[in-house]
């Protein structure tokens, strides 16, 4: 059980990490190009992400980066003290999988934040003073438009440590989910209670985190709690 979440763990940190780098740049930019050709060919592009299931794009990932160019593992979990090299080349493709697939979601919401923003008066008298869309965007908008991102991140996180299990099988991955569906293969009631009252347990303290984070972007939030 001990190994199992730390699993996850790594595994969720990652793709975390994907989606929100991903998301931010790519929405950034549709956003701010989305009456150019480039930023309706990224939107599309997004669609297709979000249709895409994070299995099917793992199994295709191992097709044509394991199997056929041979560049990383199909499968296997290497702890990152016993090899870190072996340790990120199978975390990779799984991380991939999954994290391209939340970035794809993540990207259509930060795209319409930043729509909002761009509206607003000050964007506009930001842009009067000279700055040019990206630079005005990040120093005046981007702050303001990451407190509804945030709230879908959360949900994004929570749903990630649910929804990973059969990426952990596709990949052969020694997870929270494995270990869950080794429970229930075998009518272990005891490891599947254990099991879930571990991921309720972490999806309550991530929806607490992300109460944290608001007061923490938006500090109207916090004057409101004042009063």
């Amino acid at each position: 059980m001990c190994g199992a979440h730390q699993v996850r763990a790594w595994l969720v940190g990652v793709v975390c990490g994907i989606g929100v780098v991903v998301a931010l740049r790519v929405g950034s930019w549709m956003a701010v190009g989305h009456r150019r050709s480039s930023g309706l060919m990224l939107s599309a592009a997004s669609q297709v992400g979000i249709a895409i299931p994070a299995f099917l794009a793992g199994i295709l990932l191992i097709t044509v980066v394991a199997v056929h160019l041979g560049w990383l593992p199909a499968n296997g979990w290497t702890p990152p003290a016993q090899d870190p090299l072996m340790f990120l080349k199978q975390l990779a493709l799984p991380a991939l999988s999954l994290g391209l697939v939340q970035a794809a979601v993540l990207t259509r919401y930060v795209r319409t934040s930043v729509l909002d923003v761009l509206r607003e008066d000050y964007m506009r008298t930001a842009r009067a003073k000279g700055l040019r869309p990206m630079p005005a965007l990040l120093r005046h908008g981007l702050r303001n438009a990451s407190v509804p991102v945030v709230t879908v991140l959360g949900l994004q996180l929570a749903t990630l440590l649910i929804g990973a299990v059969v990426v952990e099988r596709v990949f052969v991955i020694p997870g929270l989910g494995s270990l869950l569906l080794d429970g229930v293969s075998s009518r272990d009631l005891i490891l599947v209670q254990d099991v879930v009252m571990f991921l309720v347990v972490a999806v309550l303290l991530l929806n607490f985190v992300v109460d944290l984070l608001y007061v923490v972007i938006d500090p109207r939030v916090r004057a409101a709690g004042a009063r």
